[in-house]
């Protein structure tokens, strides 16, 4: 047995020495140390040994192996070596090197943080949630009962009768209250869905909702903070105008437009020749909404406020198709 191994050993070897081409390392592995290999099939007649020779024999079987296993390894890196050098013969290396591309964060990325940025100045605390509700939080903490024709506007993927789609950052509105007493100062970003595909509008987008919860808030306090939010996002000389508006769970609630980035409040295309475009709803925040998280109406006042991050970045970057922002053109994504 002895012999047969180490004749074995010296005749692996050979072979191996014998090999000029990286092909031809395979077939001798699998020959010589594969799990039929000839080592292999020796090593298993190790149980015909007697038991006091088995354990010297088993080890100089093992031994042998482990060295044909290193001089494999060898010849690999060999052959590896001798393969780069024959690569770097043909290299110009006077000839400036390539430049690795670099990744960048996505237009709506990049507007989502800005936003939340400004927020976060003002004092803002940042809150996330599930994007999946339950029908409470989405819409019966929020004043929109069951029926409400307000439920309506919202298209929303239900995924069974308790749960859904999140159609607003909303929610946190109303998780955060109950977790927490006034004073509050926070924003809510996120993810939102609802079912509406066209040239404004996708099934998946972005939102971040905004409230302040304290004592004696007004209107007032709302619109300097929102004034203050435009002017850092475009121009501190953009024009700004409240429009009456309805939200079930603000109360009084308006629609926010800014003049026309795109030309200056003259009228084009983009804001239908009115000079105004449409950038978040906002109001105070209703008191039957403090009444479902135990909030004194008498107390207490807020506001809220939403907006969407890819009308955001349409209007800032002049992009008038959203479904831009989610084909993963390069062409597109490398100008942000």
């Amino acid at each position: 047995m002895e012999e047969d191994l180490r004749r074995l050993h010296s005749e692996a070897h050979e072979a191996l020495a014998a090999i000029r081409a990286p092909q031809d390392l395979e077939p001798f592995r699998v020959k010589y140390l594969g799990r039929k290999g000839r080592f292999t099939l020796l090593m298993r007649q190790l149980g015909q040994v007697s038991a006091e020779e088995r354990p010297r024999l088993g080890k100089l079987a093992n031994d042998l192996k482990v060295a044909l296993d290193e001089a494999l390894v060898l010849k690999e890196a060999e052959f590896g070596a001798g393969a780069a050098k024959a690569a770097r013969a043909g290299e110009d290396l006077t000839l400036p090197g390539r430049r690795q591309p670099f990744g960048r964060l996505h237009p709506v990325t990049q507007v989502m943080n800005e936003v939340c940025a400004i927020f976060e100045g003002l004092g803002f605390a940042v809150a996330e949630g599930p994007d999946v509700e339950t029908d409470f939080y989405n819409f019966e903490a929020l004043n929109i009962p069951p029926h409400h024709p307000a439920r309506a506007m919202h298209d929303t993927f239900y995924v069974n009768d308790t749960l859904l789609l999140r159609t607003h950052t909303s929610p946190m509105q109303v998780r955060t209250m109950q977790r927490e007493r006034p004073p509050l100062r926070m924003i809510a970003p996120g993810k939102v869905y609802r079912c509406d595909s066209d040239i404004t509008h996708t099934p998946m987008f972005h939102q971040v909702e905004g409230f302040l919860v304290d004592r004696k808030v007004s209107f007032a306090d709302l619109k300097g903070v929102l004034a203050l939010f435009i002017g850092k996002m475009f121009d501190p000389k953009t024009a700004i105008r409240f429009r009456p508006s309805f939200f079930p769970f603000t109360e009084p609630s308006a629609e926010v437009d800014i003049g026309c980035v795109i030309c200056g409040g003259s009228g084009c295309r983009v804001c239908k020749h009115t000079g105004w475009l449409e950038i978040l709803g906002a109001g105070m925040i209703d008191p039957e909404v403090f009444k479902k998280v135990g909030y004194d109406p008498e107390e207490y006042t807020g506001f809220a406020f939403g907006l969407g991050i890819e009308r955001i970045a349409m209007l800032k970057f002049g992009i008038t198709d959203i479904r831009l922002f989610y084909e993963n053109d390069l062409r597109f994504l490398a100008q942000f």
